[in-house]
């Protein structure tokens, strides 16, 4: 086990460094100077070049991209993201105020989709042919192919502007007044969970019904188990590895999917930063931003691996 963890972890940095590579360079062969998003055209245009020299050296940008690559390398496994190129704020003390935003909707997505997706294939695998099967796996395909974006769009107009049940956007802490929070969050939660929530529960029934085929089912069957005990105690464990593999991939979905929900609600998260940094060529906050939710999809993935010897112990760590 030790060295098989050992190993993913290698892997993992491996992962990171390459993909800190891929969005360094990435940024950089983007059309667009940053100085130019620091003034207006009116003062570029009075700007004699060595005065737009100095400011592209202050700002770092008129070295060589390895050197720079190095230099912000070298912050991040300090600790230290960098600094942004419009703000001159750090880009870490930013980013403190908007991960638990963007961690809150999407644990409670993830929540939602493990707690809707997985009943929702066991009933499907174990009333195959019904009314009820028929239900969820129509839900499930509707799911599957929705836009999010437009899905949000739908439910603000709907719920927000013509019902006037909801806030049409905007965050408000849990802790400051919860039942707004509340308010707030049920349709951006909804959107950012309802891709998982089909997802996990088509897998759940693709994978209940092929364990429900196997001999030692029928004999459970056959000794006369309750129903409850023969789905949950046999059947379900049996069938939870490939389950939880689309629920650890299903984390990068939903972090992912926070970009498009937070600038529909306007919800002021890491989403919505990276968007916006982006935009405004703030190399520095796009590249933290990446870092971070890279980290968090490849800590996902080693938690995934690790959990297929506890639901399986066939399963050994060589």
């Amino acid at each position: 086990m030790g060295s098989y963890i050992i190993r993913r972890v290698i892997q993992s940095i491996i992962v990171i460094l390459i993909v800190s590579v891929m969005v360094f360079a990435g940024m950089r062969v983007l059309p667009g100077d940053p100085i130019y998003m620091l003034f207006n055209p009116n003062q570029i245009r009075s700007m004699s070049p060595e005065e737009l020299a100095k400011i592209r050296h202050d700002a770092g940008l008129d070295r060589s991209m390895i050197a720079q690559y190095v230099d912000w390398m070298g912050g991040v496994f300090r600790g230290d993201l960098g600094q942004s190129i419009l703000t001159k704020e750090p880009v870490s003390k930013d980013l403190i105020k908007r991960i638990p935003i963007t961690g809150y909707i999407g644990v409670i997505a993830f929540i939602i989709s493990l707690v809707i997706g997985v009943p929702a294939g066991i009933i499907s695998a174990i009333r195959r042919g019904t009314w009820l099967d028929t239900v969820v796996t129509t839900i499930a395909n509707l799911g599957i192919t929705v836009p999010i974006f437009w899905l949000g769009i739908i439910l603000m107009w709907l719920f927000a502007v013509k019902l006037h049940w909801l806030p049409t956007s905007g965050f408000t802490s849990p802790f400051t007044d919860f039942w707004m929070s509340t308010k707030q969050m049920l349709m951006p939660v909804f959107c950012m969970s309802i891709f998982a929530i089909a997802g996990n529960a088509r897998q759940t029934r693709s994978s209940m019904l092929e364990v429900l085929r196997q001999d030692y089912i029928r004999t459970a069957w056959s000794k006369g188990l309750k129903e409850r005990v023969v789905i949950i105690g046999h059947a379900l464990k049996n069938s939870l590895i490939p389950i939880v593999t689309l629920a650890g991939m299903g984390i990068a979905g939903i972090f992912g999917g926070s970009v498009l929900i937070e600038q529909v609600f306007n919800i002021p998260g890491m989403g919505r930063l990276a968007v916006d940094s982006l935009f405004q060529h703030d190399y520095t906050y796009v590249q933290g931003i990446t870092m971070v939710m890279t980290g968090i999809v490849v800590f996902s993935n080693l938690l995934v691996d690790l959990t297929y010897g506890w639901l399986d112990p066939r399963i050994r760590y060589n």
